[in-house]
């Protein structure tokens, strides 16, 4: 080979290796100048969490919360729902703050659609998402505040703790962490978490005026206010035209006052809450209903 070649391409790799080295060089500057430092800590917290990845905590992830619970102050360390007391404690721990009591909650649909026997309004042509019919028209309902039925918050639970029976979803009260991610995903608000050591719950989520309730559905709240000013305790409320139940002032006022709102309520739609009971005798409603076939609708011609 012509040692002119040689010589020009040993010249050409020197060039390319100096270029090389430099910018090596300037990349393992930069990358000590702008190094982000990892918070041991952080890491360690992490480590405990459930790692579900629900964001139940508010925040996008478990590491967001990590960050978060060490770095902030005001970020409580009993945030992480699928971990429950157990991990809460060790965030505790891990930094330093004070642990504040871990209320177990379940999920629960507030809506009494099928026991009151709410008919369908129009048949629904379309995607089948929560979201896209209520979009659309509000829902195939006759109530618009009712369960739409196709399921969105059961094919978003990341835990499997929410499946469809009777267009209807079932929540598995052993399943439920209490995340939060059905009520996020619910476009009408039915999804609404409640403690599980809680003695009343309100099935019903219609905004609409009592005369109206009546005509569409046989459970329906009428917004009578009975409960309301029966309640020894004053933990019912009724807030955006709906009833509100403070939980917790309900439980620590004790056992002596029998219960007035399920009592006095007209309608029978303020409960007595237990959950095995409520799961059984609810559930077994829906087991025994027919379940719905359409497919007559969509064929006629008449």
């Amino acid at each position: 080979m012509d040692p002119a070649l040689i010589k020009l391409a040993l010249g050409g790799l020197a060039v390319l290796g100096c270029i090389g080295l430099v910018f090596g060089i300037g990349l393992a500057l930069a990358a000590q100048k702008f190094a982000v430092e990892i918070n041991p800590k952080v890491e360690a917290v992490q480590e405990v969490l459930a790692g579900a990845q629900c964001g139940g905590c508010g925040f996008a992830g478990c590491e967001a919360y990590a960050e978060a619970v060490v770095t902030d102050p005001d970020v409580p360390p009993n945030l992480c729902f699928p971990g429950k007391e157990e991990v809460a404690k060790m965030v505790a721990d891990l930094t330093g703050k004070q642990m504040s009591s871990v209320e177990n909650v379940i999920a629960f649909t507030r809506c009494s659609r099928i026991e009151g026997k709410v008919k369908k309004g129009s048949k629904y042509y379309g995607f089948s998402t929560c979201t896209a019919a209520k979009l659309a028209y509000g829902g195939p309902w006759e109530c618009k505040y009712a369960c739409i039925g196709f399921g969105e918050c059961a094919e978003a639970c990341p835990f499997n703790a929410i499946t469809m029976m009777n267009d209807f979803p079932r929540v598995d009260k052993d399943m439920c962490v209490g995340c939060g991610t059905c009520i996020r995903t619910c476009p009408n608000n039915v999804m609404e978490l409640i403690p599980v050591k809680a003695r009343v719950f309100v099935p019903c989520n219609t905004k609409d005026k009592a005369k109206q309730v009546k005509e569409i559905c046989e459970s329906g709240c009428i917004s009578c206010r009975i409960c309301v000013r029966s309640c020894p305790a004053k933990a019912v409320s009724m807030e955006n035209d709906i009833i509100k139940i403070d939980h917790k002032t309900c439980m620590e006022y004790g056992e002596e006052c029998k219960e007035i709102c399920v009592e006095k309520c007209p309608r029978n739609i303020f409960r007595s809450y237990k959950p095995d009971n409520f799961q059984q005798s609810f559930h077994h409603k829906l087991e025994a209903l027919p379940m719905e076939c359409n497919c007559c609708e969509d064929k006629c011609t008449s």
